[in-house]
């Protein structure tokens, strides 16, 4: 497992296929925040709550210079179905062999009902426009994720 980013680090570059097909890539944005979760699985109740969560808040976070991107180890067919069947308007990303998710210390080790094994865990990395992490926040809670996540960052309701 990747160590866990903190403020003032360099993000890590990727570039992920979207439910598309099509590749996109975390660059420098003039301007412009990205807010990058990682969830576990799309079209659970979890992951669900969440990136509708994104989907209700798009408008204001883009209005306030913050794009979204989010991460999963789904293939792309199923980000596909997901983004459709909840009308998601942002990027969902397939990171299928998890590379980013470790390099952005999002994956490793969880616990179930007792059981231990590795798995995503539920991340939101903020990168600033020069590519430096604004911050960084491991374990969040799905629910509620995103009305903290703009109090964290100072933003209106």
């Amino acid at each position: 497992m990747a160590d866990r980013l903190v403020t003032g680090d360099e993000a890590p570059p990727f570039t992920l296929k979207d439910s598309s097909g099509k590749d996109v890539s975390l660059a420098p944005r003039p301007g412009r925040h990205t807010i990058v979760y990682f969830y576990p699985a799309a079209a659970t109740p979890g992951c669900t709550k969440e990136a509708c969560d994104f989907r209700d808040s798009l408008s204001s976070l883009q209005s306030a210079g913050y794009d979204v991107l989010g991460i999963s180890p789904d293939p792309v067919a199923k980000l596909a179905k997901f983004a459709a069947q909840e009308t998601l308007t942002f990027p969902l990303l397939s990171d299928e062999d998890h590379a980013v998710a470790e390099a952005y210390g999002a994956w490793g080790e969880k616990k179930n009902y007792g059981k231990t094994y590795e798995g995503l865990i539920r991340s939101t990395v903020v990168v600033d426009p020069d590519g430096k992490v604004a911050l960084a926040q491991y374990n969040v809670r799905a629910t509620g994720h995103v009305a903290k996540l703009r109090r964290d960052l100072k933003l209106d309701a």
